[in-house]
């Protein structure tokens, strides 16, 4: 099925999650760009500084309200949710998880700091695990162990997004790791909104580069194996951002500037050829978490 406005705001992108999509088929891809727009849509609409936030905070009412009448059954308003209705009805994908998501986006307007790891946790788990929930069902998984798999890959991505933007969030006065570890590491927020990097900041970021470490090594462990060829795109996206983490890890963590750290694009190359060799060959290890 053709999703044009879809497929433009994914390819308008350029992100590592729309990269993965080429590892589909046809179908499966059409299905993840919707999916994706959805995500990018709701997205932009909290991100939106410019725009006041009751505003802001009414137009995801709207999303939240015309992504009901997708699931419902009724006819939608916005363009994306028309072309995500038919997987939504093919997949059985749920409202209580679009909800969820759109929870987590509501989240950034209103919270500008983490007291403790367990809410940072439930911030990632609604803003990435819950697209992972969703994800799975249009991959086509068979066993109810993919749900531990997709929690742990999002929280483990999730993390590394939020350890490579420390500084891109600072700039607009975001913190998003723990007051509880930036006192156990001794790390003020003044030292991470004016971007002085510190011994102390490092061992602040190699705790949260554990902490990812952990997730990505629980989703290694958790995906079936029967699952692995469906979760091939999945997999890229683990191999894609296990990278990005080993290379802030290697160069000591340059996450304070306000320019995040990119893989280069013969570095994705690799990693996406690499992952469908492992693929076509019936490799059964992931390609991260080790």
């Amino acid at each position: 099925m053709n999703s044009p406005v879809s497929e433009q705001i994914t390819q308008r992108s350029a992100s590592n999650l729309a990269l993965a999509f080429i590892m589909l088929p046809k179908e499966k891809r059409a299905g993840m760009s919707a999916l994706y727009a959805f995500c990018r849509e709701v997205d932009d609409v909290a991100d939106e500084e410019s725009v006041p936030l009751p505003e802001r905070r009414s137009r995801l009412a709207e999303w939240r309200a015309d992504i009901r009448t997708a699931c419902d059954g009724g006819q939608s308003k916005f363009p994306v949710n028309r072309e995500l209705q038919p997987y939504i009805v093919r997949h059985r994908l749920p409202f209580a998880l679009f909800d969820e998501l759109i929870r987590g986006v509501e989240m950034d307007l209103d919270v500008t700091r983490y007291a403790t790891w367990e809410e940072l946790e439930q911030y990632c788990y609604r803003v990435a695990s819950v697209v992972g929930l969703l994800s799975i069902e249009i991959f086509g998984h068979t066993s109810p162990a993919c749900h531990d798999y997709a929690v742990h890959l999002g929280k483990a991505l999730q993390l590394t997004n939020i350890l490579r933007d420390v500084g891109n969030d600072a700039a607009r006065g975001r913190i998003y790791l723990p007051l509880a570890e930036l006192r156990n590491h001794q790390v003020t927020e003044a030292e991470i909104l004016g971007g002085t990097f510190t011994p102390r900041f490092r061992n602040l970021a190699q705790a949260t580069a554990s902490r990812a470490r952990h997730h990505y090594a629980r989703a290694r462990a958790t995906l079936p194996p029967e699952d692995r060829k469906a979760m091939v795109a999945a997999e890229l996206m683990g191999a894609v951002y296990w990278r990005l983490l080993r290379k802030l890890e290697q160069n000591d963590f340059p996450v304070l500037a306000p320019t995040p750290t990119k893989l280069h694009k013969l570095q994705k190359l690799a990693l996406i050829l690499r992952t469908w060799y492992r693929s076509a060959t019936g490799a059964l290890a992931p390609n991260y978490g080790v």
